[in-house]
């Protein structure tokens, strides 16, 4: 009788073709699989929260796999061993007891990201954020997020030749912000689509910049054809910040 837990880890993605396994790639996925496999004595496959792409980055990111062993929720023991096993750009938190039917996927409610921009050449964030030597319009920007709510097709903004089934998503929160030398956009979804986040930012910036409109920006939205967004901006400064499960999932 196996037990089905979720894990709870972090990362840096600099080093890595994303979460996903992938074939002759090392990817956090492989990883983390080989280190419970071999802590745990029991070949063991995790499923991922979602899949974040190469070069970006998780302080929380989490994953189910099914285990024989039993009490490892809150067991501090081997939470150490399996941190002394991983390579220091990724680290585990917590494991958690949870219902047979849990999924990190799809009983997630929410996702958080962020995505950090640097307007100082600073050698010290160059593997955690995108240097940007520009002062962009933020209000222009934090008006267009506002046009993010009244839209559920993200197209425009989606990878293409994806396998989703649909491309819509809900916008809980969007916006942005300035933080010292750093802009930050931090935006909560039911769902993403793959390379939503980095397509709605650099489109924003282009708003920012002053070469679309606000109006513009939602008929790119309407338009349902990623040609017509802005640039994906560099993985490296982006982060998954948050994933919000329902309580009565944890046992």
């Amino acid at each position: 009788m196996k037990t089905r837990y979720f894990i709870f880890i972090s990362y840096k993605g600099t080093s890595y073709h994303g979460w996903q396994l992938q074939p002759d790639s090392v990817t956090v996925q492989k990883i983390l699989d080989e280190a419970l496999s071999t802590i745990l004595n029991d070949k063991t496959k995790t499923t991922g929260a979602g899949r974040t792409d190469a070069g970006v980055h998780a302080r929380i990111f989490c994953a189910h796999f099914d285990s024989p062993v039993a009490g490892l929720d809150f067991n501090k023991r081997i939470i150490s061993r399996l941190n002394r096993f991983l390579p220091k750009d990724i680290s585990v938190s917590r494991i958690s007891k949870v219902i047979p039917e849990a999924n990190a996927r799809f009983s997630a409610v929410s996702r958080t990201y962020r995505y950090y921009i640097s307007t100082v050449k600073d050698p010290f964030l160059d593997e955690s954020s995108w240097f940007l030597n520009i002062s962009p319009d933020l209000a222009l920007m934090n008006e267009a997020c506002n046009i993010l709510y009244n839209h559920t097709d993200f197209t425009s903004f989606s990878k293409l030749h994806t396998d989703v089934k649909t491309n819509n998503c809900r916008i809980i929160s969007a916006g942005w912000r300035q933080e010292n030398n750093s802009i930050v956009f931090t935006i909560k979804a039911d769902r993403f689509l793959r390379n939503m986040v980095r397509a709605i930012v650099g489109t924003m910036l282009e708003i920012g910049r002053g070469k679309i409109s606000v109006d513009g920006f939602e008929k790119v939205v309407l338009a349902k054809d990623r040609t017509k967004a802005g640039r994906s901006v560099p993985a490296k400064g982006l982060f998954l910040e948050e994933i919000e499960y329902p309580a009565e999932l944890f046992l």
